[in-house]
């Protein structure tokens, strides 16, 4: 109870207040201080919808604020617990352990049991922990000792278990707009006390066109950018103009935003996969290149073409197979750059080729028998006869030579006799399977 007393909480963790030093990074003096300074997420936080009524009211439920990097989830937090009568505590998964949180936790228990107020806990890049730490929040959150806020950049469906989804509201933001971005890039140029007013800076529409590319839908980077091209260029007292060029040479060349594990690998790789499907090389290529630009693993992709090839061309052109396995051959001897020309020629074989799925449908509706009709027995004229007791229990009687008799060969059976007449090749349509239970794909086949 002492150390409660003497050393809270809200001590050790104060609350991360826009600077206006300025040997802070400009994204952080520019951080914005109220509602009319944050722009570009209108959709959740407009004055008019519930989350903003809420957080004005100091009525805030649990949420985790889910969106990619630099679009205001840090700043969120901060302006949530501006507007809270509840002790506001940031944490970060990154920079300390579950032990920490757990000592948090039992301050924020002691502190409601002491004084009745609640803890705001903003955990920062809560996917860091994992599910069974997760469990650590869930009895506070239930009880009301914490409202939790937990930022992430991966989605919370795969990253977040359930039952603390289940006790929190997800809020999504979404990357800046280029108008945001631009409204984000101009009030840092005019505003003399927390942005660069004071370097008589001025952009040229060219280059600060580029410089919103550059942001790529991050405020963070954009600013980081902003910052480094009038570091570079405004070194006198003098109006300065910045033009295209100048940014260009100061900021090189862009890395674009890709997680190899998170969420927008998988989306890149679905989006690669259906324009293939739908027979659009021009959508396909552009995939590649996001994921080549992205860091992609070449193999990746080529493993992903080798699939395909069968998956969805199959035998309207076998011949796709033996085109996407040279491809991950060329991936396997060359490599980048050169074999980007390899990975475009396999993708534009492969999108343009006809589609034909019915060899993966065959085989899950074959798969599906065979899992639930159990083990049922191999027809007695298709067993081999290999010793003289299997001749006599009639093993491979009655069986046609295909060579011998074709005709004959052509009417036995091949199925047990509980599925005969199953048919699951069909080579027009493999979906019009009328009086068959034949399985649908599942959701998640191979994208």
């Amino acid at each position: 109870m002492e150390l409660f007393e003497s050393q809270s909480q809200e001590d050790l963790f104060p609350v991360q207040e826009p600077s206006d030093h300025q040997q802070a990074p400009l994204a952080d003096r520019m951080r914005p201080q109220n509602f009319g300074e944050f722009v570009g997420q209108a959709e959740v936080l407009a004055e008019d919808q519930t989350l903003r009524m809420a957080i004005e009211q100091g009525r805030v439920p649990s949420l985790i604020l889910w969106g990619p990097p630099g679009t205001g989830k840090t700043t969120l937090a901060n302006l949530i617990a501006k507007k809270t009568e509840a002790t506001f505590v940031p944490f970060s998964a990154v920079l300390s352990g579950v032990p920490e949180l757990r000592g948090l936790l039992k301050t924020a228990e002691q502190r409601r049991k002491v004084s009745g107020q609640r803890t705001l806990l903003f955990v920062d890049e809560i996917h860091r922990f994992n599910k069974a730490q997760q469990d650590a929040f869930l009895p506070y959150v239930e009880r009301g000792d914490i409202t939790l806020i937990g930022a992430t950049t991966q989605n919370p469906s795969f990253e977040v278990i359930a039952p603390l989804l289940s006790r929190a509201m997800v809020v999504v933001l979404k990357s800046l707009s280029d108008e945001a971005l631009g409204h984000i890039l101009d009030r840092a140029l005019s505003d003399t006390k927390r942005g660069l007013g004071s370097s008589r800076v001025t952009l040229t529409s060219e280059a600060k066109h580029l410089l919103i590319g550059y942001g790529n839908g991050d405020a963070r980077s954009m600013l980081t950018g902003l910052e480094f091209v009038v570091t570079q260029y405004a070194k006198t007292e003098k109006p300065t103009t910045i033009d295209k060029p100048q940014v260009e040479q100061a900021l090189k060349q862009k890395a674009l935003r890709y997680d190899r594990d998170g969420e927008e690998h998988y989306n890149l790789i679905s989006a690669f996969i259906k324009s293939m499907r739908d027979s659009d090389p021009d959508g396909a290529l552009y995939w590649l290149a996001r994921m080549l630009e992205g860091g992609e693993d070449p193999k990746f992709i080529a493993r992903r073409m080798m699939i395909f090839a069968s998956e969805d061309v199959g035998m309207a052109d076998s011949q796709a197979l033996v085109i996407a396995s040279a491809v991950f051959h060329a991936v396997e001897v060359i490599g980048l750059p050169e074999v980007q020309i390899n990975l475009a020629h396999g993708v534009n074989y492969l999108a343009t080729a006809p589609k034909s799925n019915a060899s993966y449908a065959g085989i899950l509706a074959a798969r599906k028998d065979a899992k639930e009709k159990g083990n049922l027995p191999v027809p007695l004229h298709l067993r081999n006869a290999v010793t003289s007791l299997m001749k006599d229990l009639d093993y491979g009687k009655n069986y046609r030579y295909a060579h011998d008799d074709p005709a004959g060969a052509e009417a036995q059976t091949h199925l047990p006799k509980e599925l005969e007449g199953r048919r699951y090749y069909r080579a027009k349509d493999p979906s019009s399977i009328e009086d068959e239970e034949v399985p649908p794909l599942p959701d998640n086949h191979l994208i």
